[in-house]
């Protein structure tokens, strides 16, 4: 290991103990109960909600898998992604959060969402709190595998040895496993607060430092001007492939003719934002806010550090082919070009303080994708069976379930050096629609039923995993995103089986109403 990697390594390190410190802070208080441990006790600032929800959302994706797809094939699918996460995220503050916030408190406080689809809809049998608990343990163990693959690809690079792959998805889980345990909710947010800054200042350097040293519009526009349809956003770039790797002749890299950007694909990318609605570790942070009235001022913290994060993650990519042409040849390689740019523009130190921006993005969403599962098995599963276990037996329950998904997500992420973007997307569609169209319906329409939420979201769930794995090789039309055609089989389900079923009891209908008039 050469002295600047140690200098990168102190860098990361020193964030590191940061992060325990302030779980360190919080685990008395957020030990004193399972509101406390799961939702803070509804005590969250406007400035911790709004950079928690958006920090834990984006996760390493924002800082790897997005400026990677922008580097490899150019504007067409990052900007149509990015530009469907900037609408979901801000029509999701200003229709779902206040809403949400207030009904989970007047449906007997739920403190999980699982819990929150039960209370809503009176559900004694609690079929929708099983059903939904057990979508989250599925979905978030696959995503949690992707933020393992953003730590060894980050270590990977720091140390330059592949071997070190393995050693530091696991070390990387066990810190988390940690800071989770010890911290519960609040300090997974106040962490989050932290890492979401720190997110934010890493990519705005990188993509100021990378515009001026690739020579400002003109040097930048020279360089990957020529390349077909790359600047394109209704096209995108080929790169011509030899081997599995991008060819390269005389230091260029290789580029087909390009292709047109489709609509289908452009709808795939725009319905990303759809996923927003159903997203439960995003949708708790509505719940645990101190007041509704707060929820303005939250709401223009998040969409503002939204729109600044999106655009510089997409422009990083594109920069970086201009200052890197024929580095990364692959789009799985691609995903690395944030760590380039990042040790070449600054000191070994300064830069492992900024590729700790991957860190913080990895963790943000990896603890609270461990929370949301240990408190969906925990509090929706476990405590509903046993009715008359203890808080205490609870909150072990659900340290319990926080180690098992540390070590299935940890074995997925060991199996192969996948494409962040691609484990992200898949998960992603999961959570949007089996739970998207339900939180709508849900919020805006007194008249769903109980029967007519369970079918929307095992329909919404179903139809992920059959359109992912069946459907879409069909090819033509049915390759299009798998969230957009299950979050709409789901909405016409909802709709449809609870015209088909017994209207809600008057008890439901007047707390529906109580919520609308509460402001």
């Amino acid at each position: 290991m050469t002295f600047a990697n140690i200098q990168m390594l102190i860098g990361i390190v020193v964030y590191l103990l940061i992060t325990i410190a302030v779980a360190l802070w919080y685990a008395r208080r957020s030990n004193a109960g399972i509101e406390e441990y799961f939702i803070g006790k509804r005590g969250l600032g406007p400035w911790v909600v709004a950079m928690s929800a958006e920090a834990s959302d984006m996760s390493g994706w924002l800082l790897m898998g997005l400026p990677g797809v922008a580097y490899f094939t150019g504007c067409g699918e990052a900007f149509w992604t990015a530009l469907g996460l900037f609408a979901g995220t801000w029509i999701n503050w200003q229709l779902v959060a206040k809403r949400l916030r207030n009904y989970s408190q007047i449906a007997d406080n739920a403190i999980t969402l699982p819990e929150f689809f039960s209370k809503r809809f009176h559900d004694k049998k609690n079929v929708l709190k099983t059903i939904a608990a057990i979508i989250i343990l599925v979905f978030f163990s696959i995503y949690t595998a992707s933020q393992f693959v953003t730590f060894g690809k980050l270590f990977t690079y720091v140390f330059n040895a592949e071997r070190y792959y393995s050693v530091m998805v696991t070390l990387g889980a066990v810190i988390l496993l940690a800071y989770t345990l010890l911290g519960g909710f609040l300090a997974v947010c106040m962490t989050d607060l932290i890492q979401g800054i720190l997110m934010s200042f890493a990519l705005v350097a990188v993509l100021v430092f990378g515009f001026v040293f690739s020579g400002g519009f003109s040097g930048v526009g020279e360089r990957i001007g020529d390349i077909p349809r790359f600047l394109d956003i209704f096209g995108i770039a080929t790169p011509a492939m030899q081997d599995g790797v991008q060819a390269v002749v005389n230091g260029a890299p290789q580029f087909g003719s390009g292709a047109s950007y489709p609509l289908l694909s452009i709808l795939s990318c725009l319905a990303w934002g759809l996923g927003y609605f159903g997203m439960p570790h995003v949708l708790i942070r509505f719940m645990a806010i101190e007041n509704a009235s707060k929820i303005r001022k939250s709401k223009f913290i998040a969409v503002t550090w939204c729109f600044i994060s999106l655009f510089a993650a997409v422009a990083i990519g594109l920069i970086g082919r201009a200052y890197f042409p024929s580095l990364l040849g692959t789009a799985s390689e691609a995903e690395n070009i944030f760590l380039y740019l990042t040790s070449d523009f600054f000191p070994p130190l300064i830069a492992g303080f900024a590729l700790s921006g991957i860190l913080a993005a990895s963790m943000s969403s990896s603890d609270s994708y461990m929370l949301a599962v240990s408190s969906s098995f925990a509090n929706d599963l476990f405590k509903t069976f046993f009715k008359k276990a203890r808080e205490a037996t609870v909150m072990w329950v659900a340290r319990l379930a926080i180690v098992l998904v540390t070590i299935f997500g940890t074995i997925i992420a060991l199996s192969g050096n996948q494409s962040i973007f691609r484990i992200v997307s898949y998960a992603w569609a999961g959570f949007g629609a089996a739970f998207g169209p339900l939180v709508l319906f849900s919020l805006f329409w007194k008249r769903v039923t109980l029967q007519g939420a369970a079918a929307g979201m095992l329909s919404g769930g179903v139809m992920v995993v059959l359109w992912k794995n069946v459907i879409s090789r069909l090819g033509g039309g049915f390759s299009i995103y798998e969230l957009l055609p299950s979050f709409i089989l789901s909405c016409v389900v909802i709709f449809v089986v609870s015209l088909l079923t017994k209207a809600p009891s008057a008890e439901i209908q007047k707390e529906f109403e109580v919520m609308k008039a509460t402001r």
